[in-house]
């Protein structure tokens, strides 16, 4: 099965397959840490990509950390040294956070199985918790007051996720792709929808309005534009709001606009054509 369907079976329907990326990130023969950037526009489902490749890999163990949540707040640690065990004014240290707890367990399980562990958000991170990611990546090795682990370099993977440019020094040890599930070009043909060769003219039309647009329909978004535009569409306002109906990913002001209107048209009236209705100009 491609990883296109497997990334849909996890939540992730794109047009994109990313296989040969992937297969260029596992197979790379470096000296650090393997990092994955996931990019793309803001909403455009980085984190959804990241959850959904993880599972399609058949990662045991999937780790994650969000910046965007409020660390919660926690009582210091009183170290003490007395026999008795009582507190006394000994120092006072600071437990560890959500973040180096996240790592922290990568490591950990890295030694027993293959672990993803995903940062997200990272743009919020303090400056001090990005350098010490990038220097973690250089050695493996992750220290705290508490002691040091070290990950296991052959199992775990770690994807990085920032809606601003990352820290240069990260983008530079890591492996980036690009998500967006309406890239690629309209490519569908009429027999894996069940239609005849009767329906080329109907997905040519279609091709020419998707490439103008700029953005594709998922398969499962095209199936149900088209079940919809095939049983409703009469116009070109009714095939407008088809599109916009089923795609999640659309530009609606760019598919409402007049430049459209002559495509928008002829994809209709494509459709009314398949129906064998004609198309009658009152003067």
């Amino acid at each position: 099965m491609s990883l296109r369907r497997r990334l849909a079976e996890f939540g992730f329907e794109s047009n994109d397959d990313y296989t040969f990326q992937i297969d260029c990130l596992m197979r790379a023969e470096i000296a650090h840490l393997r990092t994955l950037h996931i990019a793309g526009e803001s909403g455009r489902r980085k984190t959804a990509l990241a959850n959904a490749l993880a599972q399609a890999l058949d990662f045991p163990r999937i780790l994650y950390h969000d910046f965007a949540q409020p660390e919660p707040a926690a009582a210091p640690i009183i170290i003490t040294s007395s026999e008795d065990g009582t507190t006394g004014d000994g120092p006072q240290e600071l437990p560890p956070t959500a973040f180096e707890r996240a790592i922290t367990e990568a490591c950990a399980f890295s030694e027993g199985e293959r672990v993803v562990l995903i940062v997200d958000q990272l743009q919020l991170a303090d400056f001090h918790d990005q350098t010490r990611l990038f220097q973690f990546i250089q050695t493996r090795l992750w220290s705290t007051s508490a002691g040091s682990v070290k990950a296991n370099a052959k199992q775990l993977l770690l994807v990085l996720i920032s809606e601003s440019v990352l820290y240069h020094p990260l983008a530079h040890c890591s492996y980036r792709i690009w998500a967006d599930a309406s890239g690629g070009r309209f490519d569908y043909r009429p027999d894996e929808f069940g239609l005849g060769l009767d329906a080329r003219e109907l997905f040519t039309a279609f091709a020419a309005l998707f490439d103008a647009l700029g953005s594709v329909p998922t398969s499962s978004e095209f199936r149900k534009l088209l079940i919809d535009a095939l049983a409703n569409a009469r116009t070109a306002e009714h095939l407008r709001h088809c599109i916009f109906g089923w795609m999640e990913q659309i530009d609606r002001a760019q598919l409402f606009s007049p430049t459209l209107t002559p495509l928008v048209h002829e994809a209709v009236m494509a459709v009314n054509r398949y129906h064998g209705m004609d198309h009658i100009e009152i003067v």
